[in-house]
């Protein structure tokens, strides 16, 4: 169980640090969408290129993070009957879930777009609109937003099995009552706190 333990951390060291990367891509949208929008109002430019680029890494974002969103367990949940269970019926519930279901779509969604990634790579496939972007980045996301999901399951699943045998601690634990929006405000807060104190000291 050791061992794969510590693979199970070496999965979830992989997605923390794409989770981590995909903040900053969130950062470079909301430069790139507020930059183009000036530029379209006040300049009258526009590129299509540039409003591609945005879809892109929208799309980067979204798969990217699949797998470190489960990891933190913030993804959604509909736990109506399971909540009333007793934590041993949660995992194994959860156990079975990713096992029957998780994991196969995974798969077959990587078997599906790997040819769709694989055709668009060898005929170096271009937007159809003027000035776009090639489109074989972008499909080979597809394949890897769902690795690193997969990956995720088998993380999960490990957990589960070290928690029913004793060997680790429950894994649907969540690491704090508050949700992550409220973690956000508080910290927003506290920054704009330290702020009008460091501008009441000058």
């Amino acid at each position: 169980m050791g061992f794969l333990l510590s693979i199970s951390r070496l999965i979830d060291s992989l997605n923390t640090f794409t989770g981590k990367f995909v903040t900053w891509l969130t950062l470079l949208v909301v430069v790139i969408s507020a930059g183009n929008a000036v530029f379209r109002k006040v300049f009258h430019i526009s590129s299509n290129a540039w409003l591609e680029i945005q879809w892109y890494l929208f799309g980067a974002i979204f798969l990217l993070a699949a797998g470190y969103t489960f990891l933190k367990n913030e993804h959604v949940r509909v736990d109506i009957l399971s909540q009333r269970m007793s934590e041993r019926t949660q995992v194994k519930i959860d156990l079975v879930c990713v096992l029957l279901f998780m994991l196969p779509v995974c798969g077959l969604i990587i078997y599906l777009s790997w040819p769709f990634f694989m055709l668009s790579y060898e005929t170096l496939e271009q937007s159809s609109n003027t000035g776009g972007l090639v489109r074989w980045p972008i499909k080979l996301l597809i394949p890897i937003g769902f690795l690193l999901l997969a990956l995720s399951g088998i993380s999960h699943i490990i957990k589960c099995t070290a928690f029913l045998g004793g060997h680790g601690p429950n894994p649907l634990a969540r690491q704090s009552t508050k949700s992550s929006e409220e973690l956000l405000a508080e910290e927003i807060a506290r920054e704009a706190a330290q702020r009008e104190q460091q501008a009441g000291v000058k």
